[in-house]
């Protein structure tokens, strides 16, 4: 189960920022170099007027699914949401929650938007998907 304390709660300048965040994200992950597949690790959520970012895994355990959301997993999470806001793409409601754990930009791979059309951009989480049970 996750809890709302530990959720990256964040404010955008203006509406338009959603997609132009929603976007930027779909181009930091983790990288397969060899065959130029990049993961993404982050979403943005908007939820009751609310808007958070979000690793996919904490997206899988607010669904109810298992998930297994590491010290790793909140490092690139809140490293990313830091990124965010010195691009000036948002502001952190509370950046303390973003400090610690951080990981080294060595382990995130940022594609350009150039160089977008030149990757496979994969999601492991699609926000909005309602998947079938049988």
């Amino acid at each position: 189960m996750i809890s709302l304390e530990e959720l990256i709660e964040v404010k955008l300048n203006s509406a338009d920022d959603f997609l132009k965040i929603r976007e930027t994200l779909s181009r930091i992950g983790i990288a397969s170099k060899k065959e130029k597949t990049l993961f993404q690790s982050c979403h943005i959520l908007h939820k009751r007027g609310k808007y958070y970012i979000m690793h996919f895994k904490e997206l899988f355990l607010l669904d109810g699914k298992s998930a297994d959301f590491n010290e790793e997993d909140r490092a690139r999470r809140n490293t990313i949401a830091n990124l965010l806001h010195e691009w000036c793409l948002l502001d952190l409601m509370d950046d303390e929650k973003s400090k610690t754990p951080i990981i080294p930009l060595s382990q995130i791979k940022i594609i350009k938007n150039s160089e977008k059309s030149e990757w496979n951009l994969v999601t492991k989480y699609t926000i909005g998907k309602k998947t079938k049970t049988t």
